[in-house]
């Protein structure tokens, strides 16, 4: 008899059978419009999506001490590469999923020029990057000065977040007049949603090409590999072109 109940709930519920977790890790840039694929997934799906945002040289060190992600979303095409290579991903799942755009923004909406002339007036305290070591934005954001000729300059002037998230939030809360930006953190229905900025134009740095990988830990994770094509699909590139990426 228990037998026959346990068959029976299995046919009622057998769907649910195939549901699964994918843990991903995900570059601090592309947080927001993580929430609504993750959801756009979840709903089509029923596999349930957790992920952590941050900066992708961190997770980069996470994952080769055997932190249990499934997938990660990069912010560069370097971090997948480098993990190909020494065995932590399958390079036959790797894509570029977003391509972004760097901003430098400020909280007051009549600071930043749309020329991007208020960096080199200095007429400003502190000006907020992420750490070129950890964020690939930060690297760009050094690139820009660089071909502006204004790295030395600035440099004393430098606030730096451990990723382009923490960036933000020193911009946002008044800590740093000014800061290098993604384009999706402050970008929402094709406008800039508050504040000031300047696009940079787009020869200062190298392209922002973010790549996303399958990790070793979800070889073996149907949902990780089912969550890696939904982001291909356009459901999930109409939701990655909203926040300002090309695809």
């Amino acid at each position: 008899m228990t037998r026959l109940i346990v068959l029976l709930l299995a046919g009622l519920f057998g769907g649910a059978a195939w549901c699964g977790d994918v843990q991903v890790a995900v570059a601090a840039n592309f947080a927001q419009p993580m929430q609504q694929i993750a959801a756009a997934f979840e709903q089509e799906t029923g596999n349930r999506v957790t992920f952590s945002a941050g900066a992708t040289g961190k997770f980069y060190a996470q994952i080769r001490n055997a932190a249990p992600f499934d997938v990660l979303l990069s912010a560069d095409q370097a971090t997948p590469g480098k993990l190909i290579m020494e065995q932590q991903a399958l390079a036959e799942t790797r894509f570029t999923y977003a391509v972004g755009k760097l901003v430098l923004w400020s909280a007051d909406p009549q600071l930043v020029d749309d020329h991007g002339q208020i960096l080199a007036s200095g007429h400003y305290r502190h000006l907020a990057l992420a750490s070129p070591e950890q964020a690939p934005y930060g690297q760009a954001a050094i690139e820009t000065l660089t071909s502006l000729k204004l790295l030395d300059k600035l440099a004393p002037k430098f606030v730096q977040g451990e990723s382009i998230g923490q960036t933000y939030a020193f911009v946002a809360t008044g800590n740093a007049e000014l800061g290098f930006v993604a384009l999706s953190q402050v970008w929402e229905n094709n406008k800039i949603k508050s504040g000031s900025v300047w696009m940079v134009p787009e020869e200062l740095y190298q392209p922002l090409r973010q790549d996303a990988v399958l990790l070793r830990h979800g070889k073996d994770n149907p949902a990780a590999r089912g969550f890696l094509e939904f982001l291909k699909s356009d459901a999930a590139r109409k939701i990655i072109r909203t926040y300002g990426y090309q695809i």
